[in-house]
């Protein structure tokens, strides 16, 4: 009987061990389509382009070269200048702030580069506290409010919209997504590391967006 109580119980044993492992590969099997999923979101929303007039054009800020645009941040520039260019906005509002090394900030360097290119100080906003996306976001909102400015076109690289536009709808923006049009990440092999860095960022952002 003793002997029978022992197999009885390492067969219990291991149907609890089976249980476990159905229930971890059944955890990562949703995991990896959830992440499928964001990845294919992510790339599909890329090509999404709604311009429409608004009072400025808020550009996400990207690495400076020194003193200039960096190949990045550039394209992101330019296309900010096509829409003034063609009035689709009335001010660009550059974001980003000063790297360690750096004597000026990404939005500094964006506003020398902008004025070179013939806009108006005036029409020129920039803040120069942000060093990740939602607070490039967080304090245009705050500068682009006490303008009296309230309707945006977000600009960025394609792949980074997704993420731009969840944050902005959850800051209450009035935005609309306006990707690089000269995007610096052209080739396949540039923009699926970019892809899969934005899918690991977006699923993040969504995991602490309810804590804050």
């Amino acid at each position: 009987m003793q002997h029978d109580a022992k197999y009885a119980g390492k067969g219990s044993e291991g149907r609890k061990m089976r249980t476990v492992n159905q229930v971890w590969l059944g955890l990562i099997g949703i995991l990896l389509i959830y992440t499928i999923y964001v990845g294919s979101a992510i790339w599909n929303y890329a090509q999404r382009t709604v311009n429409i007039p608004s009072d400025a054009a808020i550009v996400l800020g990207a690495a400076v070269w020194e003193g200039e645009p960096s190949p990045v941040f550039q394209g992101r520039i330019d296309h900010a200048l096509w829409l003034y260019d063609r009035q689709y906005v009335d001010k660009l509002i550059f974001t980003g702030g000063r790297s360690s090394g750096d004597d000026l900030a990404e939005s500094e360097v964006a506003r020398q580069y902008a004025i070179e290119h013939g806009v108006p100080e005036s029409d020129i906003l920039v803040e120069t506290a942000s060093t990740i996306t939602e607070q490039n976001l967080h304090y245009a909102n705050e500068i682009g409010g006490t303008a009296g400015l309230s309707s945006y076109l977000i600009v960025s690289d394609p792949l980074h919209m997704k993420r731009a536009m969840m944050m902005a709808e959850d800051m209450g923006l009035e935005a609309n997504p306006s990707p690089a049009s000269r995007s610096a990440y052209q080739s396949l092999r540039s923009k699926v590391p970019f892809l899969i860095r934005e899918v690991f960022y977006y699923i993040g952002y969504q995991l602490v967006a309810p804590f804050r």
